[in-house]
Formats: structure tokens, C-alpha cells, sequence
């Protein structure tokens, strides 16, 4: 392990850096949410293990970011390391697929109750792409309704950025406010005749602001009004999906959509994503052309296989969630010991942290700085995600250093009284 900090000139991540921002647009700004992270923090890593990752200057820090959602066993877990390193010994980008896109689609339906069928992709936004265009090609129909500030992909038809977009790719786009059954009943009537699909997120997930889990009574109006137009509920479970529900993250809430994207978590970290389906959409499912010259590559399905069973066979959402209260609970006392006031918002193996009295978020940017110089990988303005990886002792060894962040928070708060 070295001495050096990531913001020295001296470090490997400075050099880095610098190198990125000669061949790559940006440096490494727009890539991997480089851009969210606070001052000061690594951008290059070098590995990982369970709960922890290990940066490019030798420095370890417990893990509260998961890779930004795709590890849910904890980095490099031996069981899924194994099976992807005997179909990657095999063969991986081979003619067809491996046996392996039979064995996961099979696993996916067994476990998902809506799901008849299973496609695969390789990211969130293919997935979502897919529901949304399988909705279309089903329906014969134009309109799709998503939330406001809602992110389903960086792809033109649904990117939080403008830049290189133009009308005509969201001239089809309705909006509705998540959780609010009025203006979802307005969005579907502005529709008419033409609406295609109602697109939600498991939950409310917005960057920066105060996380929202479903309320029974929106997810059953989404319901209600494709049950009666014949339109598609497509749920993006593409962050959530396996760590509130293995069923589906709207299971928690009685609800079942036609169609849902999947990615994130589903291969511990290998480059996987799905959509699953029920037979409605089968018909479009098969007449529409998505491909990827390497979305059936064998070795991420055989790890998703894996991963898949180990959650089942462990039990992974009430794990998850115990883990998630034990790490939400400690820190918001922690905070209360040193004066603070920090409140945690959504799923708890999913959460986000609010400082109270913080409206430009630097309390929130400080005190990562402190946990970061502690060991400590969080995030002040998007949400956390914690693995299997993360047991009681390693939840508890962060929260020591927590406790030591928030001691340092005031006592440079003092100072500058």
C-alpha cells in the first residue's frame, strides 16, 4: 500500500488522469458517474475482494458502492468466478450461444412469476430500450409514459442529457410524476388511443433527491390502466432487480408487469443484462430484430446462473435488507452522536443519504472526504448499494470509522464557527 492520495500530482490516479484526458473525450468525466463523486476521490481502481475494493495507489476502502450496483455477492465471489472462468477456458464470443443462455433464461422464469420468457443483452439502457420497443411492436402503438427525471439508459430516447438529441426522438414521450395516481391518470388520457406502454421504476431513484419506495396505490392505477387500454406495464428493475424481490422488485407491492429490464446485480459484475416477458409479448419478442455481437457471450450468463442460484440458496433480498438496517440505523446514530441530523431514504440495501440543513450538498461532500481518508467508499447524492459481502463485522467496522468521520466533521465544524 502507498502513501499517495488520489488528488496528489504524484499518484498513479493523477497520471492516470492526465493520460485519460489525451485520448479519451472528457478524461474520465462522463464515464463510470466520474463526474459524482466528491473532491479528491479515486477514479482508478485496481481490484477488489468481498466488501472492499482496492484502488490504483494501494489503498483499500469498504465498499458501499458495489461497482455503482452490479456486485451483489461481494467483488470477485469464488462461486461465480469459478463458473465463469470454465466456460471463459471453454470459449466465450463463440458462433451461438452456450448452453448457458438455456440454463439462465430457464432460471429467470422459474423465478420470476410474470416472466414467460427471458432475452439478453449487455446494459440497462438495451434492456430498456428492448421493453420499450417489444411495447410498440405488441401494441401497434406509439405513446410511452415514464416519470419526470426518471433514468432508464443513456440512449437518445430517454437520456438525462439533451446534447445530440433531438425531438423527434421523444416525440412519442408522455410524463407523470412517480407516485402521484393523478397525474398518471392525465398522462394516460393525453395518450388516448395510442399508448403503447407505461414505463416505472421499481422505485423512485432520482440522483440527489429523497428516494421513494412505491406506493401500492400507483403501482395498482399502472396496472389498472394497461389492463384496460391493453397497453404494457414495463418495470425497470434494471438497479433493483434480485435485491428487494427475486420475483421482481413490484412483487413487494402485489403487482406484476408485462415487461421488465433487468442488468445490474444479475451476474455479480460480469456485463449482462435481460428482459423478461410474459406471453402476451411473446409474438413481438420473436418478430423483433435486437441483436449484439457479443450479448450471448458465455461467460457472463454462466456467472449470472451462479449468481442467481446463490441468491436463491442464501437467501439474498432478507440479507440484503438486515444488512442495509444494520448500516442505515448505525450510521444515522452515529451522525446523532456528533450533532448531525442524516436521514436515509429508499430500500435499505439500497440507500441514499441526506443531510439535513445541506441544500448544496457539501456537508454530505465533506463527510464522504472523512470517510474516504477512513477506509470508507460512500456516497453523498446517489444512492449506496450493499452484497452479501457486506456481514455484520464488516457493517460494524465501517461504522466505527463512520463515527470517527462524523467526530472529524465537527470537529472542523467547531473550528469554523
Amino acid at each position: 500500500m502507498t502513501d499517495a492520495s488520489p488528488d496528489l500530482p504524484n499518484s498513479l490516479d493523477a497520471q492516470l488522469r492526465r493520460r485519460a484526458a489525451s485520448v479519451i473525450p472528457g478524461g474520465m468525466w462522463g464515464h463510470m458517474r466520474a463526474a459524482a463523486v466528491p473532491e479528491g476521490y479515486p477514479q482508478f481502481f485496481a481490484g477488489g475482494e468481498g466488501a472492499r475494493v482496492r484502488d490504483v495507489d494501494g489503498r483499500d476502502y469498504i465498499d458501499f458502492m458495489c461497482s455503482w450496483g452490479p456486485i451483489i455477492l461481494g467483488h470477485r465471489h469464488p462461486e461465480v468466478e469459478a463458473a465463469a472462468r470454465e466456460q471463459l477456458d471453454r470459449g466465450d464470443c463463440l458462433d451461438g450461444p452456450t448452453e448457458h443462455a438455456v440454463r439462465l433464461a430457464e432460471k429467470m422464469v422459474a423465478l420470476i412469476p410474470h416472466a414467460d420468457w427471458a432475452l439478453f443483452q449487455k446494459n440497462g439502457s438495451d434492456a430498456m430500450t428492448t421493453c420499450v420497443t417489444l411495447a410498440r411492436a405488441g401494441t401497434a402503438r406509439r405513446k410511452v409514459l415514464v416519470a419526470k427525471g426518471a433514468y432508464h439508459g443513456a440512449v437518445p430516447w430517454c437520456s438525462p442529457s439533451v446534447l445530440g438529441v433531438t425531438a423527434e426522438d421523444r416525440a412519442h414521450l408522455i410524463y407523470y410524476t412517480y407516485n402521484d395516481v393523478e397525474s398518471l391518470d392525465a398522462a394516460v388520457a393525453e395518450a388516448g388511443d395510442d399508448l403503447a406502454a407505461i414505463v416505472a421504476s421499481a422505485f423512485k431513484h432520482d440522483l440527489a433527491i429523497r428516494q421513494q419506495l412505491p406506493d401500492a396505490a400507483f403501482a395498482r392505477a399502472a396496472r389498472a390502466h394497461c389492463d384496460r387500454t391493453g397497453a404494457a406495464l414495463v418495470l425497470d428493475d434494471v438497479r433493483a432487480g434480485f435485491r428487494l424481490n427475486l420475483g421482481g422488485s413490484w412483487e413487494n407491492v402485489g403487482i406484476r408487469p408485462d415487461l421488465a429490464g433487468y442488468s445490474k446485480a444479475i451476474a455479480n459484475g460480469y456485463p449482462l443484462s435481460a428482459v423478461t416477458g410474459n406471453d402476451r409479448f411473446r409474438p413481438a419478442a420473436e418478430q423483433v430484430f435486437v441483436t449484439g455481437s457479443f450479448w450471448y457471450s458465455g461467460a457472463p450468463m454462466a456467472a449470472a446462473v451462479k449468481t442467481l442460484e446463490i441468491l436463491e440458496r442464501e437467501d439474498g433480498p432478507a440479507r440484503l435488507a438486515a444488512a442495509g438496517e444494520r448500516f442505515c440505523t448505525g450510521l444515522t446514530e452515529a451522525a446523532a452522536r456528533h450533532g448531525f441530523e442524516v436521514t436515509m431514504s429508499g430500500p435499505p440495501a439500497i440507500p441514499l443519504m441526506h443531510f439535513a440543513d445541506d441544500p448544496d450538498a457539501k456537508l454530505g461532500e465533506a463527510f464522504c472526504q472523512q470517510a474516504l481518508a477512513r477506509g470508507v467508499y460512500l456516497h453523498n447524492k446517489h444512492n449506496m448499494f450493499l452484497s452479501l459481502a457486506h456481514t455484520d463485522a464488516v457493517v460494524d467496522e465501517a461504522l466505527s470509522a463512520i463515527d470517527d468521520a462524523f467526530a472529524a466533521l465537527a470537529r472542523d465544524r467547531s473550528a469554523d464557527a
